[in-house]
């Protein structure tokens, strides 16, 4: 194996592990038990999120609609317990129902009405912010608030749903692993099998690589592609859930950040062990990097508005890794 070969492979994972080492060297705390559960719990909504895009990704779109399908969860589950005092249950299905429509409306634009995915979720995108803020006027949703109408929400967020945002299990490390963690976990593994070991992921990543030649082999492309963006939507709203579990409220600024930080860990995944190509392994490793980063540059009280250039930049250096690197390689 040459040293390009060894970058090409092993660097963003000598990379990850670099940045744990300065963090914990340079910053207080940062190998806390406390700031594990903050990294955790950020990487579980950025991480499902991400395991959305690369859904898309491995058809060859791309879903820039996942962080306000997430908002419209959280606002809708707040929206159902709070202002029509509805159970849990009621809560969950309603937004997983958000998710497959969404997933469904962006498919057929896209695959249908040909407009190009970028625009097709892009619009989406809009549609969702301006529709989420409808019902209250633009105001969060919480137990007390006064309603457009004037009307008091006297409802409240049942137990059952906040322990999907709240609770730790004691196993593995005590009181240290939150649902939302097992939760990514879980998904990122059945993703993972889904996309490498089934008939119907190696189509999908047969539609991404080469459409024309998927439908001349008698694969139905548009279903393909259509079922990504249902699993992209699904797991967006599964992210909602925990969002608005974790918060206990309706928060209409909370998922201001979500699209860039999950769009930036799939992308990072291209680059993990050398993919060069979207999977769920290198989707999670990347959720991980970007909550690392973003804890150890919060508690080196680094200045908000570097968050961004240096997500930017770690991104570029990956995807050179990914692409620049190996294309050298095979010429």
């Amino acid at each position: 194996m040459t040293l390009r070969d060894f970058a090409i492979r092993y660097g963003f994972i000598a990379l990850l592990v670099g940045l744990v080492v300065f963090f914990t060297v340079s910053t207080d705390g940062f190998a806390s038990p406390q700031a594990a559960v903050f990294i955790f719990q950020s990487v579980a909504i950025t991480g499902i999120l991400a395991l959305g895009v690369t859904a898309t990704l491995v058809v060859g779109g791309f879903d820039l609609s996942i962080g306000s399908v997430a908002t419209t969860a959280m606002m809708a589950a707040a929206y159902v317990m709070v202002i029509m005092e509805q159970n849990a249950f009621v809560a969950v299905v309603v937004c997983l129902a958000i998710g497959v429509v969404v997933g469904l409306i962006n498919g057929y634009l896209i695959v249908y009405m040909r407009v190009p995915d970028l625009l097709a979720t892009l619009g989406m995108m809009f549609l969702l912010v301006g529709l989420q803020r409808i019902p209250t006027e633009g105001r969060s949703i919480a137990t007390g608030m006064t309603m457009p109408d004037g009307s008091t929400a006297n409802g409240t967020f049942s137990g059952a749903f906040l322990a999907l945002g709240r609770h730790r299990f004691d196993f593995i490390l005590p009181n240290l692993i939150p649902v939302s963690v097992v939760v990514l976990v879980v998904l990122a593994v059945l993703i993972w099998f889904f996309l490498e070991y089934t008939r119907f992921g190696r189509m999908m990543y047969a539609v991404g690589s080469n459409p024309k030649a998927a439908e001349l082999a008698g694969a139905p492309v548009k279903a393909y592609k259509i079922w990504a963006y249902v699993i992209s939507g699904v797991f967006a709203s599964i992210s909602g859930i925990l969002l608005a579990a974790r918060l206990g409220r309706g928060d209409i600024a909370s998922g201001n950040n979500l699209l860039l930080d999950s769009v930036a860990a799939a992308l990072i995944g291209f680059a993990v062990l050398g993919a060069a190509k979207p999977n769920a392994f290198g989707t999670a490793v990347g959720a991980l990097f970007v909550g690392i980063l973003l804890q150890g540059l919060t508690m080196m009280n680094a200045p908000y508005y570097t968050q961004d250039f240096v997500k930017g930049a770690v991104l570029v250096v990956a995807l050179v890794f990914t692409f620049a690197l190996s294309n050298k390689g095979r010429t």
